[in-house]
Parts: C-alpha cells; structure tokens; sequence
C-alpha cells in the first residue's frame, strides 16, 4: 500500500546491493575435468585443507533471508513523536531552508497552522506530485516574499501572483494549483468563513453547530476507495463537496491535521497513514493509538507543541507521531528511524 501526499515517495527503494551473483566461475566448483578426452576422470579443486586446529568458516548467507530485529513500540512511540526525529521525516532541502533562511519560517513539518492554512496545504498535497514538492511549495507560498496566509492575502495576489509563487516553488501542476487557490478564497467567503481575514474558518464551524461534539466520536467510512462521511462532521462534507480538488487524498490529509484543533475530527487516522504506523509496529487504529499515547504519556517528549490543555497537546502529539510516521515513510527514511528509537 503506497503512502500518501498525493503522494510520491521522494527515493525509489534501493536495490539490494548485496545479493550472491547468480552463476559461480570454475574455479569454486567441488571438481574439474582433466581433459576433452577423459570426461569421467576428474580431482579435487585446489582448496586449502582445513586442520583441527583451526576452525572452519560458517557458510555465507543472504542478507534477504535474516530476520530484523524487533521493533519496541514503546521505545518507537518516544522517539517519533519528540522533537528529535522530526529531521528525519522531512525532506533534505527543507532542513537546508532552514539552515539558509532561519528556523522561524513556517514549514508543514514542524509549524502550527491555522485551519486555512491546513486547508491550502491539503489542496496542495493531494495533487500528484512528490512529498518533497509538496513541501517546498507549502514553504514558498506561506514565506516572504508571497505570505499567502489569508483569503485576502490570496485575493490579492491574483492570478498572475498565485502563479508566480508556484513558479518560485519549481513544483508542478502550476497552473491548475494557483486556479484552485483563486477558488478558494471565493468558497472561504461565501461558505466556510465570515469574511476575508476568517482563518479559522469560524462561519463553517458555527453553521454546522459543531456537529461531531453532540453526536460523539466520529467515523470516516471507506467503500470501494471513496469518502463516505457517514457520521462524520458535516464539515468534513461541506468541505469535500465545495473545494475543488479536494476528494478522497485531500480530505484524509486535512482531516488527519485538523484533529489536532477540531476535537470532533479525533481520533482519526487515513488507510495510507496506517501502513507507515505498521511499518514502526505502532497500533494502526486509531483508538488503539490513543489509548497506546495515553498509557505513556508520562514517558513523552512533546516540546513545541502549542497547547493550553493537557487534553490538546496529547491530540496534538496523536497528529505529531502520525506526520512523522508518514513523513519518514515518504522521505525513505523508515530504516534510519529504527536505528535511532532502537
């Protein structure tokens, strides 16, 4: 099952550098042929004779066939959600970025974002295009010089700076990625918020009377590879079905971060994210992994979560461990994060 942002792995997987050649040379044959003549006469190839006191070699083996050593959960859990693996789930140009331009710049691997911007980011992630990419263009648009943080910031900008941006960001999909953001300011106006600077997309929120918190915890139905948000936020569903661009990719990633904010929305984890958690043999489900979190929270290191409750920041740390575990799938990185928790 491939992972997501659209979604492309930034590193095809290697290949096995280390496998036995297919067909062995004469000279480690057991025997050889003395002549064309005598087909059935034949010696010893020349091998050195092995003495009691010295001990024979073990047989060489494939690295394919070896068992890996197992995953502690525990110890995995600690180390994907605390500050010092997140290098390892983002891509290598976005550290070099950081380096470059200071660690104040906002980056989707490591900055708090406002509902709007998650919303963005989801348009941006669920076209087909690298991890990488994605990020690089999250980057550019939300930085100096565009700051595209706002409706009216997005407004603004019109047609040809939208473009320009997403040209700076050498990503692709340019043109069909600046349109769909020119029609969501029009969608955040006239559905989601109450006006052009709305960034918490308060009016969407408001109308559908917070619907998840009266009706209990939330489920997203998957049939046949398509959103059926039966019993899931109404806006969830409003959202899906006014954004273009935003199908089955877009809202498993927006639902994915926005839990972290909209308690309705957790706990909740998307079918390719899943399959990143079973590769760290973390629980897959998501209950399961909520109560994993809260057995150990004590245990955590959550530094630069921005949260004013206990209850938040471990919904918080639930949207941390999961973008981290996709982003070190994504990254090619699945091996390296083992080395470190182990």
């Amino acid at each position: 099952m491939k992972p997501h942002h659209g979604d492309k792995p930034n590193n095809a997987a290697p290949t096995n550098a280390h496998a036995e050649p297919r067909n062995a040379k004469s000279g480690s044959e057991e025997t050889k042929h003395i002549s064309k003549n005598d087909r059935t006469s034949t010696v010893p190839s020349k091998r050195k004779a092995t003495t009691k006191d010295e001990p024979s070699k073990a047989p060489r083996r494939s690295a394919r066939g070896t068992q890996q050593p197992s995953i502690d959960p525990v110890k995995m859990l600690q180390f994907l959600v605390s500050p010092a693996s997140t290098d390892l789930c983002r891509p290598k140009d976005e550290i070099e970025d950081l380096k470059t331009r200071g660690s104040h710049i906002k980056t989707y691997s490591s900055s708090t974002f406002t509902p709007f911007e998650e919303l963005i980011c989801a348009v941006i992630l669920s076209r087909p295009i690298s991890h990488a990419l994605g990020l690089r263009s999250i980057r550019t648009i939300f930085n100096d010089p565009w700051k595209f943080n706002t409706p009216k910031s997005l407004r603004e900008a019109g047609p040809d700076g939208r473009r320009k941006a997403l040209d700076e960001a050498r990503t692709q999909h340019r043109q069909k990625t600046a349109d769909e953001l020119g029609l969501l300011v029009n969608v955040l106006e006239d559905k989601l918020g109450d006006n052009e600077d709305d960034v918490a997309m308060a009016r969407v929120r408001r109308d559908c009377d917070y619907d998840a918190e009266k009706v209990g915890k939330p489920i997203l139905v998957v049939v046949l590879d398509e959103v059926s948000l039966l019993n899931s936020p109404k806006e969830l569903n409003i959202i899906k079905t006014s954004v273009k661009g935003m199908g089955k990719t877009g809202i498993d990633i927006f639902r994915r971060r926005i839990q972290g904010v909209w308690p309705e929305c957790y706990p909740f984890i998307d079918q390719k994210t899943s399959a990143s958690l079973e590769m760290f043999g973390l629980p897959t489900e998501a209950k399961d992994l909520e109560s994993f979190i809260e057995r150990h929270w004590k245990e955590l290191q959550v530094e630069g979560i921005e949260a004013k409750y206990e209850k938040d920041e471990k919904r918080k740390a639930f949207v941390r461990l999961l973008e981290h575990a996709v982003g070190a799938h994504l990254e090619g990185n699945v091996d390296a994060i083992k080395a470190e928790a182990a």
